[in-house]
């Protein structure tokens, strides 16, 4: 595996992300506090609405970026420029239907934000700079895509945080300023376009003789294409039908104020998790091109040591999130938005859930195997949203309206638990490295259910004390103590998790050496 990429995409990725978490938390801050949070909830509930018009995108960007990996490796400088200019073209197609269904569904914006004050006009047009600023980032995807398949995902990583802090900074000067919503949202676009303009630069400098290359795939690359886009679109349309549904449901079914306070905590929580994320992520080229050259066996071992990492940042960051979270949610962007601890508790364990599924996922999509779990993604949407339906009304009968938001995530963490965490190990194991998936199940399965039972002990753990502050240092110190007996545990009773750390720390100690001798 290419350790000196690897490392360094990962580096990269998270040191911008915790600089974007920082900005992320300052313009919520300022959009509640100059706007309101009926306009935080329609933030949320454009990006959810944006999410499901996305699907347009078919996945093929995952699909072809996956077929670029054999041709760069062999030195096929046609292929992968045919594969580019094949990108570049469905993309322009794929931009201009996102439009036209989003301009489509612009009418009936207003009616999905139940219980919502500001007026029309503004909701129309707030969302139309929101469209108009997604369907610009299609116009640089080939290039993006092309840039991570040769294992540089460093470069568009600095690109898209640069273009996000710039957008961050606009953002929060436009709001003190002005108090414009709209210009709120035209601040978007000025940031994507400059995404664009620095991706071109670097794309035809680095790659130029890839663009100005107009060879076209063979039939049998075509075939190929075809047959992974199909499978990424299923992907595709299963995430949207999970990861944007609870937000359009909280906002239809119960008020787009109650969706504003659940997007506070799951912005926090998106921001760390997209931060954690950032440690698999970009090593999925990297792990693409080790699986051509390697087989499956030398990726099956890498993959037992990434599922036990994957387990140990859970344990910290999530059972870090739970202690800490309403003090966050106050110091952050303001007192009376908290939610019940049951919110709170059940958001922990769904992404939880969800945040082990990131191993699995990274050698899934390295090693093309997605193909072959192609229907559970549809299967989970559909169950998803109805589950999220009736258990808003279920919950909200039983236990009343503040439980309402708990039933939409208890239906998630159903499909998840029942559906991804059977079928993904599976087809990674059965197509992927061809054995058993048995033993996997048991201790997934066991893991979360540990994770469960130390979340509730912590629960009953948690101090109160007045001054917000002092709460957060008191919870957070508590968690940290449990994130590191339970981790320790783990890494004590798992050899090959150990073997590979050492063998990792020493690779490390060895560069570190020879750079010193130099």
């Amino acid at each position: 595996m290419d350790k000196k990429k690897g490392v360094l995409n990962v580096v990269t990725s998270i040191s911008f992300r915790v600089l974007i978490l920082v900005a992320t938390l300052l313009v919520r801050r300022c959009l509640i506090s100059y706007i309101g949070n009926e306009a935080n909830g329609l933030d949320s509930l454009y990006t959810s609405i944006i999410g499901f018009l996305s699907v347009a995108e078919l996945g093929i960007g995952s699909a072809i970026t996956f077929c670029m990996y054999k041709p760069i490796i062999d030195g096929d400088n046609d292929k992968v420029a045919g594969l580019f200019h094949l990108f570049r073209r469905v993309y322009i197609v794929i931009g201009a239907i996102i439009l036209l269904c989003g301009c489509a569904i612009m009418p009936a914006v207003p009616l999905i934000a139940k219980d919502n004050s500001i007026n029309n006009l503004t909701i129309y047009l707030t969302y139309g700079l929101m469209l108009v600023s997604v369907v610009v980032s299609y116009a640089f995807s080939a290039e993006t895509s092309l840039i991570i398949a040769y294992k540089n995902n460093y470069v568009t990583t600095t690109i898209s945080s640069l273009g996000q802090i710039l957008q961050y900074v606009l953002q929060i000067v436009v709001l003190i300023l002005t108090q414009s919503f709209i210009w709120y949202f035209v601040c978007r676009i000025i940031a994507v376009v400059v995404q664009w303009l620095l991706t071109e630069l670097v794309s035809r400098k680095k790659y130029k003789l890839i663009i100005s290359n107009k060879q076209k795939i063979d039939i049998q690359t075509k075939k190929e294409v075809v047959k992974n886009v199909k499978a990424m679109f299923m992907h595709k349309i299963g995430g949207v039908l999970v990861n944007t549904a609870d937000s359009l449901i909280i906002s239809a079914f119960i008020s787009v104020v109650i969706l504003g306070k659940y997007s506070n905590y799951t912005i926090i929580m998106s921001a760390m998790v997209g931060t954690i994320t950032l440690v698999f992520t970009p090593l999925t080229s990297i792990v693409g091109h080790m699986f051509v050259e390697g087989g499956n066996e030398q990726a099956r071992r890498y993959y037992n040591f990434f599922f036990v990492l994957n387990l140990l940042l859970g344990i910290v960051f999530f059972l870090g999130y739970y202690a800490t979270i309403d003090n966050l949610v106050t110091i952050c962007f303001g007192d009376g938005l908290e939610m019940s601890k049951s919110v709170s508790f059940v958001i922990t364990v769904n992404y939880f859930i969800q945040f082990m599924r990131q191993a699995t996922l990274l050698f899934r999509d390295a090693t093309g195997t997605f193909y072959n779990d192609r229907w559970k993604p549809i299967l989970e949407g559909l169950i998803n949203i109805g589950l999220s339906i009736g258990f808003v009304y279920l919950f909200k009968f039983l236990w009343g309206d503040d439980f309402a938001v708990v039933g939409v995530i208890v239906a998630t963490i159903i499909t998840n638990l029942f559906i991804c965490h059977i079928v993904e190990p599976y087809v990674l194991f059965k197509y992927g490295f061809k054995s058993s998936v048995k033993k996997q199940y048991f201790r997934n399965y066991i893991y979360i259910l540990i994770f469960v039972g130390v979340l509730f002990a912590l629960h009953f753990s948690m101090v109160k004390i007045d001054n917000h502050w002092l709460e957060l240092l008191a919870n957070g110190g508590i968690s940290l103590a449990y994130s590191l007996i339970l981790s320790s545990v783990f890494v004590l009773t798992n050899q090959d998790f150990r073997y590979y750390l050492i063998k990792i720390l020493k690779h490390i100690s060895v560069k570190k050496k020879d750079n010193t001798v130099e």
